[in-house]
């Protein structure tokens, strides 16, 4: 089944470019006022930055001007008054990622039911995989903006995925900023091509590589951990305390604690890490059960075994 391509909303008189990016004020006019400007004043990007980020995409603006609205963060204007920021092309590249990884999955797993599929796409544009894409493409060193903990943050961020090295299914909390700035110069991107989808798709194709598909489609640790229990009937309780500040999770197996976490930032990451914990030590539990009833079963003494077999796997 074709997929229809998103068209802006034009009539046959329409000359004129939407009148939602008509802010943007030439380069060299920001320069010119920036010589005498009262404080406040915001520099624009350098030639040299916005021509590597340009490198980086693989994509020359006919409008270099959404390069810089695509990398300034709203925090970027401290103290003063706030001005144009990522947030209308954020929006923009949000969409037109969700429509083209739909048709990218749709197309490719082509007796996929819709769940699987969603999952697919969910992992491929969330914001842990477009957060992974700003940090390895460099990205986040043109991030402007002046957020006193947001460096912390993003040092945090990459230093903890290096654990997981496709992606920790809602066990990290990347700083949603890095995915905003991947959606923002996509949706520039789409914006300044004409809302051309598969030029947009060739640089995100680009960018994102390598996608996760099903062969490396982790599961999500609460998923797997219902799922593990009621394969080995057992029941699950998790447990969130409101009331404690660090919003502490514990997960009661046949009503034992067997797993817990604390995550100040967020419950959902919490509940993550406690089931993921609790996840492994059930399963450690088991291992170690097999292992012993392995043993048990093993009645010959050592030196009656095949010795020539046991030098052969050596």
């Amino acid at each position: 089944m074709a997929i229809a391509p998103l068209t802006p909303c034009t009539t046959e008189d329409e000359e004129e470019p939407p009148p939602s990016m008509a802010p943007h004020v030439p380069r060299e006019h920001r320069e010119q006022h920036g010589k005498d400007a009262p404080p406040g004043f915001v520099p624009p990007m350098t030639a040299d930055d916005v021509a590597a980020v340009e490198a980086v995409l693989g994509y020359d603006f006919a409008d270099k001007s959404l390069v810089e609205l695509a990398l300034t963060h709203g925090s970027f204007y401290y103290p003063y008054r706030p001005g144009d920021t990522y947030e209308r092309l954020e929006y923009l590249g949000d969409g037109v990622l969700t429509c083209l990884m739909s048709r990218e999955v749709f197309r490719t797993y082509r007796t996929l039911p819709p769940g699987p599929l969603t999952r697919l796409r969910a992992a491929n544009v969330d914001t842990e995989k477009l957060a992974r894409v700003a940090v390895a493409r460099g990205l986040h060193h043109f991030l402007r903006h002046k957020a006193p903990q947001l460096e912390g943050q993003i040092h945090v961020f990459i230093e903890e995925m290096c654990k997981y090295p496709v992606h920790s299914n809602g066990l990290l909390d990347p700083p949603k900023v890095l995915s905003d700035i991947v959606e923002s110069l996509i949706g520039a991107i789409y914006f300044d091509s004409n809302f051309d989808q598969e030029e947009v798709w060739r640089v995100f194709r680009n960018l994102a590589d390598p996608l996760i598909c099903l062969e490396t489609l982790g599961k999500h640790p609460v998923s797997e951990l219902f799922e593990f229990c009621q394969k080995t009937h057992r029941g699950v309780k998790i447990v969130k305390d409101e009331w404690d500040k660090n919003l502490k999770v514990e997960v009661l197996i046949d009503g034992e604690l067997v797993g817990s976490a604390t995550y100040a930032q967020k419950k959902e990451i919490a509940q993550n890490r406690a089931a993921k914990a609790a996840l492994d030590k059930l399963k450690e539990t088991m291992g170690q059960t097999e292992s012993e009833s392995a043993s048990a079963d093993v009645s010959e003494p050592l030196d009656e075994l095949d010795i020539a077999g046991t030098l052969k796997c050596q």
